[in-house]
């Protein structure tokens, strides 16, 4: 099919000129709206406006200029059908054998910091979509190019083919042009959903990474979907498990709570120690004193780049998973000759205040969409609920403390120092429960808990887990307060003189 007429309006205007100019050359008569228009005229090449060939003006501030029987018959029509060339002959319908179409910049638009409803509303391409998806669903006789890059193989084959194209390249541009009509619909519908005011429906498509060996048990089948490799880069290691990856995902998370050099371990998804410090390989040991025994197995991750001294002495246990952010070279050697340990490099790491990620969990029958938990407690200090504040050192504590419980089971307790963990419990019916076990492992462990802080996830419903947090040794006590015996807890706190800090945030982890 020979190309006689384009219509080109594209948002991305690299290489457009000279795209524009060939084809002009090859004598291919050339429809465009606005910006591009103007664009073109300015470098000299012939322009036919839209308007001037439909015989319509643009209305709506440019919200309609291409929605129009002219320009949508052209791409339509079935050019052996005889019905449909007299249809075109009465009512004037001409050809258009080339769409030339990229999107207004809707995701780059929703990227901005602060972005308002109605400027990003402004950013949605209608006229755009819909020539893409005529010329697309007519790739019998059109060509549709979506993407700067398939200009000169669009320019090659006319070149060499008379001013045609081949069915096959029509073919797999009309593919690429619904893929993207569809990924953009979807940026859409995904942040409309966010900023609903109605109820509506939810979408998602991922694309495949993998195909996993099998899922959280042999039995079940498993694939991995999405863009997790934009993340993390194996370095070294067997192919990740179902597991693997969701230790990968909770760790990642964990450690982005901390800026300081620091040092966790997880298993279960769960943290079992987490210690910071300027040496690595001592928040390491602050990490896995905190508990010798769970971290077998586990998954152990750092904010800094791992060196020699930290992966000697990681390399004395078996791990899973090790991530860092870079390996240094000797270090990287050292561990590489664990075969069946994983090195991954974190690429993205999460920043401060960046958007929260979505949450999906399967339910019977459906799906929940939620924020991923990003909550943060602003002042300390506002939040003192006791008679006591509590001092430097038992704030830092909290925090530390509080960063952690966040990232536990619940029922989650989380004894802290300023710099490490020195008691978690995880997952239990009962906070109480939480507690004992969390005093257990620290005994275990052979840490002392007198000065530290005890960090819940949720409020203690009673005044006994206050109570046996302040036995224990801890002298200060972060939770979000909220229970109506909050009064009776705050008593017992006063009694022993445990500072305590209400959050206001609940952090419960099922």
């Amino acid at each position: 099919m020979k190309i006689t007429r384009a219509l080109i309006s594209v948002s991305d205007k690299a290489g457009v000129a000279d795209f524009a100019r060939a084809l002009a050359e090859q004598g291919v008569e050339i429809l465009s709206t606005g910006g591009t228009a103007t664009l073109l005229r300015r470098e000299g090449i012939a322009a036919r406006d839209v308007s001037d060939f439909t015989g319509f003006p643009e209305i709506f501030d440019g919200r309609v200029k291409t929605l129009h029987p002219k320009v949508h018959g052209g791409l339509l029509y079935v050019r052996g059908d005889k019905k449909h060339k007299a249809t075109a002959r009465e009512h004037g319908i001409e050809p258009i054998d080339l769409v030339v179409v990229n999107l207004y910049p809707f995701e780059a638009t929703i990227a901005k910091p602060g972005v308002k409803l109605s400027e990003a509303i402004e950013q949605i391409d209608i006229g755009g979509p819909s020539m893409l998806r005529s010329a697309s669903k007519n790739y019998q006789s059109v060509t549709v190019v979506v993407d700067p890059a398939d200009y000169e193989v669009v320019l090659d084959e006319m070149r060499d083919r008379g001013g045609e194209t081949t069915l096959k390249t029509r073919e797999r541009l009309a593919i690429k042009a619904f893929i993207k009509t569809s990924d953009y619909d979807r940026a859409i519908a995904t942040f409309l959903n966010e900023k609903q005011e109605t109820e509506t429906s939810f979408s998602a498509s991922l694309p495949l990474v993998s195909r996993l060996r099998y899922g959280e048990n042999p039995h079940q089948t498993a694939s991995l979907y999405g863009n997790f490799t934009e993340h993390f880069e194996k370095l070294h290691g067997k192919e990740l498990s179902f597991n693997n990856l969701l230790d990968i995902t909770a760790a990642a998370d964990l450690i982005a709570e901390f800026s300081d050099p620091t040092v966790a371990i997880l298993k279960h998804t769960n943290p079992c120690g987490v210690g910071s410090d300027p040496e690595l390989r001592e928040a390491w040991m602050k990490a896995f004193s905190t508990d010798k025994q769970a971290p077998f197995g586990g998954i152990i991750i750092c904010n800094r780049p791992l060196d020699l001294p930290i992966a000697k002495a990681i390399s004395e246990i078996f791990s899973e998973v090790i991530i860092a952010p870079e390996f240094a070279t000797d270090a990287r050697a050292l561990l590489q000759k664990k075969k069946n340990l994983r090195l991954m490099r974190t690429l993205q790491p999460s920043q401060p205040n960046e958007k929260p990620e979505m949450d999906l969990r399967s339910v019977r029958g459906g799906l929940l969409v939620q924020q991923k938990d990003a909550a943060e407690i602003g002042e300390i200090e506002t939040k003192v609920v006791t008679k006591r504040p509590p001092t430097r050192k038992e704030t830092a504590a909290m925090l530390f403390g509080w960063r952690v419980v966040k990232h536990v089971k619940s029922n989650a307790i989380v004894y802290a120092s300023a710099d490490r963990t020195l008691g978690i419990g995880a997952g239990q019916m009962s906070r109480v429960d939480a507690s004992r076990i969390a005093v257990w492992k620290a005994q275990e462990a052979g840490l002392s808990l007198k000065g530290s802080a005890v960090a819940s996830d949720a409020f203690f419903p009673f005044p006994d887990g206050l109570t046996a947090a302040a036995e224990a040794g801890a002298t200060a006590a972060i939770q979000p307060g909220g229970s109506v015996r909050d009064k009776e807890v705050i008593a017992a706190a006063d009694e022993r003189d445990v500072a305590m800090v209400f959050t206001g945030v609940r952090h419960f982890r099922h």
